[in-house]
């Protein structure tokens, strides 16, 4: 058996054609554009390339698009005045502020300073508890993403065995709650693996699904995983360069041999990944929604 494969680049294409005419609505009927500021700080050239796609999308889809890059030497004070004065903009319905953020500046209290309603990264204190109580809210990006990616490749939830392997508060854990909940893509049984675990394999051999965040190249091997599994992978790693000077990437799945043995997997590169920036576009366009008193 060779697993189907569950790509995130054709998924995340589907739900931006979905958005652009969402959005062309929005500006048709209602005379609401959806409108998004990207800060960066630093010159951290994997944040560069992120920033850089979320604009190239957001414009793609009609979506109002700002961006703001700062030097590495910004200092806290001067980055919360900058998040204030976004959040005071009623031309900007979703903030990001992309990280990671130099060391000199409190990563919490700028992502908490962002007004709840323009959080689209889904990370702000009051998100997160209207998350974990199954309430409207911003998802998170990637966990929202492997929701999408489970319900439209057709993959049952509903009573099956999770195993999450990573316990990070941007996917672990996240990923786990919105997985318990009564929800399309919920209602699962899930267990959360980690560091400390002590036989992780013991778990990952009865999971109807494997959701892999832990940031080790190939870790999961075919071994690990039961026959029909569907394997979500989230890692992205970066194990060398070619020739030509581009990365060359690897999951936290050893796809090669999983593959034959998985009834469904999400590849690296082109899995999980496309879906993180589409799911921030379409929290994007739900702030514009809210902020016009159309949801």
């Amino acid at each position: 058996m060779t697993a189907k494969i569950i790509s995130g680049t054709e998924t995340a294409k589907a739900i931006r054609e979905e958005l652009k005419q969402e959005v062309d609505q929005l500006r048709e009927k209602h005379n609401v554009v959806p409108g998004l500021v990207t800060i960066l700080v630093g010159e951290d050239p994997a944040s560069q390339s992120y920033v850089t796609a979320k604009t190239k999308t957001a414009k793609a889809l009609g979506i109002h698009s700002e961006q703001v890059t700062l030097p590495a030497e910004t200092s806290e004070q001067e980055l919360l005045a900058i998040v204030d004065k976004y959040n005071n903009d009623v031309k900007i319905n979703g903030i990001l502020v992309q990280l990671p953020l130099p060391k000199h500046i409190n990563e919490g209290k700028v992502l908490f300073a962002i007004n709840p309603d323009k959080d689209v990264d889904g990370f702000h204190p009051v998100n997160v508890g209207k998350m974990m109580l199954g309430e409207q809210c911003f998802l998170p990006c990637t966990p929202h993403g492997i929701l999408e990616l489970l319900q439209r490749s057709g993959t049952e939830t509903s009573g099956a065995e999770v195993v999450i392997l990573g316990r990070s508060n941007i996917v672990g854990k996240p990923i786990a709650n919105l997985m318990l909940q009564k929800r399309k893509a919920g209602n699962a049984t899930v267990t959360i693996c980690h560091t400390r675990t002590k036989d992780m394999a013991f778990h990952t051999r009865r999971a109807d699904i494997i959701i892999a965040a832990v940031g080790v190249p190939k870790m999961v091997t075919a071994d690990m995983i039961k026959e029909g599994a569907v394997v979500i992978d989230v890692g992205v790693n970066r194990i060398g360069m070619t020739s030509e000077g581009k990365a060359i990437l690897a999951g936290d799945v050893d796809f090669e041999s999983v593959k034959e043995k998985a009834a469904a997997i999400t590849p690296v590169p082109g899995g999980v990944g496309p879906m993180t920036i589409t799911m921030l576009m379409k929290n994007t366009v739900q702030a514009a929604k809210q902020a016009a008193g159309l949801i």
